[in-house]
């Protein structure tokens, strides 16, 4: 389940705190208690995961005094005030502070419950959209979010990092759903260009006249201003560049060649090409893709993964599950077979789909994984690739698996591991070592 949002109960009078407190909690929330404004501050900051409920009238710091004192510790935290019976002004006053809202004492319980969900929901986005933020700008973080330790994976965090650093135009290839925008960002993000402005704009999502002044302006009024000069000094990333026509081509390389070397603007082009006879290469102008393609990237895709097709599945669908409310599927031997055997045309677009609707259809507790497969073919049983893959190979990506999903359940307990999967100590050890899961990563 997803973690419950706390709140900050701060009140003189011990009674109403507790019982503020006890109500909140019996809804649940996760609360603590502060007899005073000055306890209330050591413990609260920019990061404090939840929201805060105050009475206004309170020896020393008063509500308002406090209010404006966490506003300038974070302006998006979300406070309700409590004022007292004809305290109208002061609470009109509150929200012109910032208060998130304000209630009359004596309350109704479930007014104050109401609007707690509203400010944690509140909070919670706020949050989400931080960490978001955050994770776009750090490099390091965005190369964990390419989950796998496959060969091919890790070739590619290698090189992400290697032309990160490097300066020239990237072209970045792969087929639909394979991560190419992340891998996009990340080349961002661990290069000299981190703190300088991102800009993504897919070259399919408009038509030519529309796309020429989105990239190259003048723009019209109500239109945000030009790509190619909203990201000056910074990186420009242009989506299914195969859909530029021949003549904003050419006006794409003209700016490229008029910028000399060193860029000013880096240039990541994302080609998406799906026919099997056709190539970025052949539907660029020679010029255009010669200069883009100084630099490249082949995304890999899912098929060629191997044991990450598993790990990812399983970190889906615990996300999924905490996100529904649920337990995760169990993975049987089979499946997992089936898992990896799968073709996947979508790539990790289609593994996820798949995560949900299994962890879906284990809420109901109807269906398999095997008729997920089978439901995204035409075929009457689960499409396979024909590539052949040696058993040893199977055993191992499975027994990876089960070690890594039973350290997740029981959070890194080796005895309760032990236990479960009937391993003596040395030998889930050695097991942990080959596959390289450390304990530190589940406590």
């Amino acid at each position: 389940m997803t973690k419950a949002m706390k709140i900050a109960i701060v009140d003189d009078e011990k009674d109403m705190r507790q019982s503020i407190s006890q109500w909140l909690a019996l809804s649940g929330f996760d609360t603590e208690t502060f007899a005073s404004a000055e306890d209330a501050l050591k413990g609260l900051n920019s990061d404090y995961p939840g929201i805060v409920v105050s009475d206004i009238k309170m020896p020393g710091m008063d509500g308002m005094q406090f209010l404006k004192k966490l506003k300038g510790v974070d302006s998006s935290l979300p406070v309700i005030m409590i004022t007292g019976h004809g305290d109208v002004p002061m609470a009109v006053e509150a929200m012109r502070v910032g208060a998130f809202d304000f209630l009359e004492k004596p309350f109704n319980p479930d007014r104050m419950t109401e609007l707690a969900k509203k400010a944690t929901q509140t909070r919670r986005l706020t949050l989400d959209n931080r960490a978001l933020r955050k994770e776009l700008s750090d490099g390091s973080a965005l190369i964990k979010k390419l989950i796998g330790q496959s060969a091919p994976m890790e070739r590619l965090k290698e090189d992400i990092l290697d032309l990160g650093q490097a300066d020239g135009h990237v072209l970045v290839e792969g087929e639909t759903g394979t991560g190419k925008t992340l891998v996009a960002h990340a080349l961002h993000a661990v290069g000299a260009r981190a703190n300088k402005k991102f800009v993504l704009l897919s070259c399919s999502a408009f038509d030519e006249e529309t796309l020429g002044r989105r990239i190259f302006g003048p723009a019209e009024d109500g239109e945000p201003i030009p790509a190619i000069e909203e990201a000056r000094g910074g990186t420009l990333v242009l989506e299914d560049i195969e859909a530029l026509s021949h003549a904003l081509q050419a006006r794409l390389l003209t700016g490229i060649n008029e910028q000399g070397t060193p860029a000013e603007t880096r240039i990541v082009a994302i080609c998406n090409l799906q026919e099997q006879d056709k190539t970025c290469e052949s539907v660029l102008r020679p010029d255009l893709f010669y200069r883009l393609a100084a630099l490249r990237i082949t995304v890999p895709p899912l098929r060629q993964r191997g044991e990450d097709i598993l790990t990812l599945f399983t970190r889906l669908s615990e996300q999924f599950a905490d996100e529904y409310g649920c337990d995760a599927p169990e993975v049987s031997a089979q499946e997992a077979a089936q898992l990896l055997q799968a073709p996947w045309p979508g790539n990790v677009r289609q593994l996820i789909n798949v995560a949900e609707r299994a962890v879906l259809q284990n809420r109901r507790g109807t269906g398999s994984i095997a008729s997920l497969l089978m439901a995204d073919t035409e075929e009457t049983k689960p499409a396979m690739t024909t590539e052949g893959k040696p058993l040893k190979e199977f055993v191992e990506a499975f027994e990876r698996m089960l070690i890594d999903n039973t350290m997740r359940r029981h959070k890194g307990s080796i005895v309760s591991v032990m236990e479960e999967l009937c391993l003596p100590r040395r030998t889930l050890n050695e097991k942990m070592a080959k596959y390289g899961l450390q304990r530190s990563d589940y406590l």
